[in-house]
């Protein structure tokens, strides 16, 4: 009692508006550690939705949770000095986060590994999310119900009261959506921004103590170790990054690694394993995926014509564009990227063309005011972050309407399975639906596939003679012509099937999944294996 009343006559909580900033910056804070551990979470778990639902779901528990214990904590101790210790613990748990949360990740995923089967990601992410951002949030969800304890005092004006509590901890949120996605997260990144709203929160509960005269040391400590930890953002990486390394960042859809060796140099987002965009140093082909769609302005008779338009929906750092204007002669090309970092890293370190078009757009609304070209090349899929807008019947249509007469559309495929229904059976019976021509072929060593459409039944045999006249030129490309050769043999013809995807019904995040549980499965057979037979030194060591 002697405490509360202290409490009543303390200057600084005698004034409502400290209370109420102290809601504010709460909400603030929620949705700031939200979107940061999206961003904590995507190298390893991709960003789809369903990592998402994860995030929202397990947030909105622990919020639950807090609003429960703090009221009951205000109940049974009305202290402000219990509310404020707690925001200073939340504080310092939130400033640690970016440095210890990919060991925490990979440690929790390790574990999950041992017994889980199915639905690796799900469970991968949301374990993680516990461990990680459960109790500061929890902590953070006290607020609320604790302050509706010190506020008010007028049981007529009690209404009024909760209804201001909740708008400003609304409007917080709201702000807090705001602020990292379009200030905080591309200027300094996201270590930076879990140490900024971790020290806003640092400071309410050091104003509180000093006011209060408590706890001043442990204040100090818990400031001093945050400000230390902000001294150290630049030396933060999300992943395990592997020799090479020469570019870390963050943009507003992409966590981005560029990574160079002696021959190429790539470019990886979002994904703790992969390649989005390449370059080979000395030039010729890729080895990957880019050259079994070089196939498609051979589709479309672009060499025997002299020239042709291209346009790349999802251009990434251009190599398909490199590669098109690299093989073919008189070839204009459009990319469109969403990303604008991406495309400022394409000229920083892709040496992405002058005369390449670029425009940062959705490659969707950019098809409403496109031209008509020979080839458009579909690159959007990136592992489980399919944008259903770019896989359905009526996008296809509007590509369709957007080729020339005999023009070719050429689409990557990265969930390649051998189960029945999968994502790829998905998106090649809506193509089929659209398109009366349609071929794939696969890529060697690994999972991707390259789709081939058209409107035109002659495609094949356009495609033969225009590699048959390519090798009898003297400046042909033999790796080229070798390679389209091989393309050509294995190419399989599509028929339609029954597993359609339109604008109103398309669950591409959830047959990502499937095809994401047997790639992680098969990945991490060896680490179970490693750990069961108990090489744990070992595997410590893997992932340092």
């Amino acid at each position: 009692m002697a405490d509360t009343k202290a409490t009543n006559q303390n200057s600084i909580l005698h004034n409502r508006y400290f209370l109420y900033a102290t809601e504010f910056f709460s909400g603030m804070s929620v949705m700031a550690i939200e979107l940061g551990a999206s961003r904590l979470l995507a190298p390893y778990f991709s960003s789809s939705q369903i990592v998402w639902t994860v995030i929202i779901g397990m947030i909105m528990i622990a919020m639950a949770l807090g609003n429960v214990w703090g009221g009951r904590m205000a109940d049974k101790n009305p202290s402000p000095s219990k509310l404020y210790g707690r925001l200073l613990l939340a504080a310092v748990w939130t400033a640690l986060i970016p440095f210890v949360g990919k060991y925490v990740i990979a440690g929790v995923s390790l574990v999950v590994a041992i017994f889980v089967e199915k639905n690796f990601l799900v469970w991968a992410s949301m374990a993680s999310c516990v461990v990680l951002f459960v109790f500061p949030l929890m902590l953070l969800g006290t607020v609320t119900p604790s302050l509706v304890k010190y506020t008010v005092s007028d049981l007529e004006q009690n209404g009024k009261i909760v209804g201001e509590l909740e708008a400003l901890n609304t409007i917080g949120s709201i702000i807090g959506t705001f602020v990292p996605t379009f200030v905080t997260i591309p200027s300094v990144g996201t270590a930076a921004t879990f140490l900024i709203f971790a020290g806003v929160l640092a400071l309410l509960a050091i104003l509180y103590f000093i006011s209060a005269k408590k706890k001043r040391v442990v204040s100090a400590a818990a400031l001093l170790l945050i400000a230390v930890l902000g001294t150290q953002t630049g030396a933060v990486s999300f992943a395990f990054a592997s020799d090479g390394l020469v570019y870390e960042g963050e943009s507003i859809y992409n966590y981005l690694q560029v990574q160079e060796d002696e021959e190429r140099i790539w470019l990886s987002t979002n994904v703790l394993v992969g390649v989005q965009s390449i370059m080979r140093k000395e030039g010729g082909l890729t080895g990957m995926y880019y050259d079994y769609a070089l196939a498609a302005p051979f589709l479309a008779g672009v060499p025997g014509k002299g020239g042709g338009e291209v346009l790349i929906l999802g251009l990434g750092t251009g190599t398909y564009a490199l590669q098109c204007l690299n093989y073919f002669d008189g070839m204009r090309v459009e990319g469109v990227e969403i990303d604008e970092k991406i495309v400022k890293l394409s000229k920083e370190y892709f040496e992405l063309p002058k005369e390449v078009e670029v425009s940062v757009y959705d490659g969707r609304a950019y098809l409403a005011q496109a031209g008509s070209y020979d080839v458009i090349m579909v690159d959007a899929y990136q592992d489980i972050t399919i944008p259903f807008q770019m896989s359905t019947v009526e996008f296809f249509t509007q590509v369709k309407e957007h080729l020339k007469e005999d023009g070719v559309m050429v689409v990557n495929m990265n969930m390649r399975t051998d189960t029945d229904g999968g994502m790829n059976d998905y998106l090649c019976d809506t193509i089929a639906s659209v398109f009366p021509e349609v071929y794939t072929v696969v890529v060697r060593g690994g999972t991707n596939m390259e789709l081939f459409a058209s409107e035109n039944p002659e495609m094949l045999r356009v495609l033969e003679e225009q590699l048959a006249a390519y090798s009898a030129e003297d400046t042909h490309d033999a790796e080229l012509a070798l390679m389209m050769s091989g393309v050509g043999q294995n190419l399989c013809e599509v028929t339609k099937g029954d597993y359609i995807l339109t604008d109103d019904k398309a669950p591409v995040e959830v047959l990502g999944m499937k095809v994401i549980d047997e790639l992680i499965s098969e990945e991490l057979a060896y680490y179970k294996d490693m750990i069961k037979n108990g090489n744990i030194g070992e595997l410590i060591e893997l992932v340092r």
